[in-house]
């Protein structure tokens, strides 16, 4: 029985054009060997199965090869390109940083790169994840990286770029792989499908290629274990199953119920997606996707953000013709405030249950508010104007207004408290107003009351700008008391500044505080404004100025050390010093 050999191996690229999605990294090696420019050291970076490696195998063989081809590819027909091929080759040498991250394994390394190469021109040594190297490894290497011999070249690779020094860093050229895109990935699985013989619907590869989140390496994992699952033919069903992964079906369908409101349908979708076994955040995060998707199809310049099949994008087409924008606005906010909201939650499922019950109520909350809007003044007050605002410019309830007659005598007898958005509604001849929008306007109104109360109360303080009252020492000591009061559990340290230096008073209305260093100078002149307004309204005087003074000789004198609290204390009390000496003490 033949060995089976896995996708990502049996078909791994030994050529620069067989390269998939990285065409710029590929040209530019490809240029630097037409024109003779090789570096001493190359850092290839990125995401873990983008070709890091193999891209390293490849250009390592091309720059030994005896016979370039004209496209600047290795031959693979001359004993190089052959012993390489057969994993026999002795000037190309790969090293896996992760078991070998000693100081000990680079000067073993280091003795290596002084003998040449046996056939061709350079000895190639490639470190795979040499972010795994440690500190004193790295620093080992750092004079061999710079200054190797001329027929040494190094090829490093890591996942993880931001683990390796910037001394190695700035020793290497340094090529950034990307990402691989999901054509890419999907065109190249619908060539090894044709390869060996395999009928792949597109749709399953495309989902492949998303589930492979940019890596080539697990897409063809993928593949595989579809493969072994399916045999020869396997359909966009059999992916879906197998992978684990939510179907679209799903969110087409819940989208059709939040258009028509029907909560009763998208909670039975919803067990129904739980009792298959999938986890209800990766429901929301998909049901969030699925609708930034069908956002960016209602406008054919964003169309090619959307990374789907064939079939399935003209399904988003269809549907998002039939949704509005603010619809899509509105359940994207509140799919993303659920997403927020998960990982604190006590019940989740409760939690996403709200969500749905929030999206299928969206086109009623739409179509009442254009309803509030085309209907006219009289009838209804606006959004902008709202009932209470009514009832403060007149003396008249709302009832009155609504009935436009000569005489100002009101038709009913005014209450003594008058609730405007009830009366407002039953004098509408529909009862239409949802519980909703009462609450909401009766926001609107405690908001505009509120206002009007910090209106009042700012007209009355004004007069009292330019007041000018003294005050005393003993006042200014228990207002700072306060005021570190105010700063104990916000800013601790301030609090600190506020009850060890109270100020004095000097001319002018000045107030002058003793500070011990800069730092708390600094500390003061960021709230200096913020207090001081609160100080004038205190003590009733707008001229109030307060300044600071830094008394360096203050933290001179300060005692931290064992030694400075015996002297300190030996100055109290000569005898001190002298039973230290009889006794030969010292500080421990």
């Amino acid at each position: 029985m033949e060995n089976f050999i896995v996708s990502a191996r049996k078909y791994r690229p030994s050529t620069f054009d067989t390269v998939v999605g990285q065409g710029s990294i590929t040209a530019t090696l490809k240029n630097a060997i037409k024109n003779n420019q090789l570096a001493q050291a190359y850092l290839f970076c990125g995401p873990r199965g983008v070709g890091k490696t193999t891209c390293a195998r490849i250009f390592a063989k091309t720059i030994n090869c005896l016979n370039l081809t004209p496209d600047l590819e290795a031959c693979n027909e001359c004993e190089s390109c052959k012993a390489f091929n057969e994993n026999r080759s002795y000037n190309i040498h790969e090293l896996d940083a992760a078991s070998n991250n000693s100081v000990d394994d680079i000067r073993q390394l280091i003795d290596k790169v002084r003998i040449p190469p046996q056939i061709g021109k350079y000895s190639i040594y490639i470190v795979d994840e040499v972010h795994m190297l440690s500190t004193a490894a790295f620093n080992a290497f750092l004079k061999t990286l710079e200054e190797p011999p001329a027929h040494a070249k190094f090829i490093l690779a890591t996942t993880e770029k931001h683990k390796i020094l910037p001394t190695i860093l700035s020793r290497c050229q340094i090529f950034d792989f990307n990402r691989m895109k999901v054509e890419n990935i999907v065109g190249h699985l619908q060539n090894l499908a044709q390869k060996e013989g395999i009928d792949a619907d597109p749709n399953g590869l495309n989902v492949i290629a998303q589930k492979a989140d940019g890596g080539m390496r697990d897409a063809l994992s993928f593949f595989d274990q579809i493969v072994s699952f399916s045999g020869k033919k396997f359909t966009y069903q059999d992916v879906i199953n197998n992978l684990n992964v939510l179907d679209y079906e799903y969110y087409f369908r819940l989208v059709d119920f939040f258009k028509k409101g029907d909560v009763v349908n998208s909670l039975l979708i919803f067990n129904e997606i739980l009792n298959k076994g999938f986890d209800a955040h990766h429901f929301v995060t998909g049901l969030s996707q699925h609708l930034r998707d069908i956002m960016v199809c209602r406008d054919v310049s964003t169309l090619q953000l959307l990374e789907v099949g064939a079939d399935i994008k003209e399904r988003y087409k269809t549907q998002a013709q039939q949704v509005t924008l603010p619809f899509l606005y509105n359940a994207l906010n509140i799919t993303n405030r659920c997403d927020l909201d998960y990982r604190d939650s006590k019940n989740k499922r409760l939690l996403v249950e709200l969500m749905l019950m929030q999206l299928c109520n969206i086109s009623n909350a739409i179509t009442q508010q254009q309803a509030q809007q085309t209907q006219p003044v009289s009838a209804q007050p606006t959004a902008t104007q709202p009932v209470q605002q009514q009832t403060v410019t007149t003396p008249q309830p709302v009832q009155q207004q609504t009935v436009s007659q000569p005489s100002p005598t009101p038709q009913t007898t005014p209450q003594p408290k008058p609730q405007p958005a009830v009366q407002q509604t039953a004098a509408q001849p529909v009862a239409s107003v949802s519980i909703k929008d009462l609450m909401q306007r009766q926001k609107q109104q405690a908001a505009q009351q509120q206002q009007a109360a910090q209106q009042q109360a700012a007209q009355n303080a004004a007069p009292q700008t330019d007041e000018c009252q003294d005050f005393t020492q003993e006042q200014v000591a228990q207002l700072w008391q306060k005021l570190a009061a105010i700063y104990q559990n916000k800013k601790p340290r301030l609090h600190a500044i506020f009850v060890s230096s109270v100020p004095t008073i000097k001319e002018n209305y000045v107030l002058e505080m003793t500070l011990q260093n800069s730092l708390q100078n600094d500390a003061i002149n960021e709230v200096r404004d913020g207090f001081l307004k609160y100080i004038r309204q205190q003590l009733h005087n707008s001229k109030i100025q307060v300044v600071t003074r830094v008394d360096e000789t203050a933290s001179k004198n300060m005692i931290y050390t064992d030694a400075d609290k015996f002297n300190f204390l030996n100055s109290q009390n000569n005898n001190l010093g002298v039973l230290k000496t009889e006794l030969n003490l010292d500080f421990v």
